[in-house]
């Protein structure tokens, strides 16, 4: 059984995320691992406390916990299981992947601020760390089974093999249909490359309904949301690019900059 890890605070962000889980779980018969990373309340870690109060503290919040995932299981006959921790949350998603076998993890996504763009959130900042599939729920976004995907990228630094099976895989599963959208910022660089003015996915999207596109400029992320409202697919695509300590000084991930502020569901898969 394919098993997702499902992240939650308790807000209602997080919470419209697992309800959005929780339903593709039930169409494609996949199990759910409720997590939550337990935090001390402010007035409580600032003070000393012993050890069987801060455990009654944990026992509560897994309660709590346990209580959601059987409210899931009786409304949406799925199989849910439950994990908590004191650790950060990066960890511990990393952790439960490894154990689990789990395919991808969601977490919700919070609309756009300025201080995400500078400094990110804790969806964003999973993204733009961890190796494993993350799908960002919008916040009011419901689940909807996928037909169109939009898989945005950068032919120029190539399309990885693995990255690309997965993707059909996914197009397949749900008999969806995919555009390629492919945006360069240098014009300079488009007028050399072939790949720019011929498909160069033909080969490989063999038995897949797809669509390739094309669009030369120098704002890549207002390109991607302005093609997402004109294509309106149910999914977006898309593959995180890694930078050196320095360099992430300079540059924001495109990745986890589209997470934030989006409409329509969003999976980073990293190669």
């Amino acid at each position: 059984m394919r098993t997702i890890i499902v992240a939650t605070d308790f807000s209602d962000i997080a919470e419209n995320a697992v309800e959005y889980a929780a339903t593709g779980a039930s169409i494609i018969d996949a199990k759910i691992v409720l997590f939550n990373a337990f935090k001390l309340p402010l007035h409580a870690s600032n003070t000393i406390l012993s050890v069987e109060n801060v455990q009654s503290m944990i026992d509560k919040n897994k309660l709590k916990l346990e209580t959601r995932a059987n409210d899931l299981i009786k409304r949406y006959d799925i199989e849910v299981a439950v994990d908590s921790s004191l650790l950060n949350v990066e960890d511990e998603v990393e952790r439960l992947m490894k154990q689990y076998d789990a395919e991808m993890v969601i977490m919700g996504m919070a609309k756009r601020s300025l201080e995400q763009d500078l400094l990110g959130n804790t969806t964003t900042n999973v993204i733009q760390k961890l190796k494993f599939p993350v799908l960002a729920v919008p916040e009011g976004v419901t689940f909807k089974p996928v037909k169109r995907i939009l898989y945005a990228c950068d032919v120029v630094r190539g399309i990885h093999k693995t990255i690309l099976e997965r993707i059909k895989d996914i197009a397949r599963s749900w008999n969806a249909e995919i555009e390629v959208f492919n945006v360069q910022e240098k014009i300079e660089e488009l007028q050399e490359d072939p790949s720019f003015t011929k498909d160069p996915l033909k080969d490989e999207m063999t038995g897949i309904q797809y669509f390739y596109k094309n669009v030369a400029s120098n704002t890549i992320i207002k390109e991607i949301r302005n093609e997402v409202v004109n294509y309106q697919p149910d999914l977006l695509i898309m593959v995180p690019n890694r930078y050196g300590f320095w360099s992430s000084i300079v540059h924001r991930s495109k990745t986890r900059m589209m997470a934030a502020g989006l409409d329509v569901p969003l999976l980073s898969i990293p190669i």
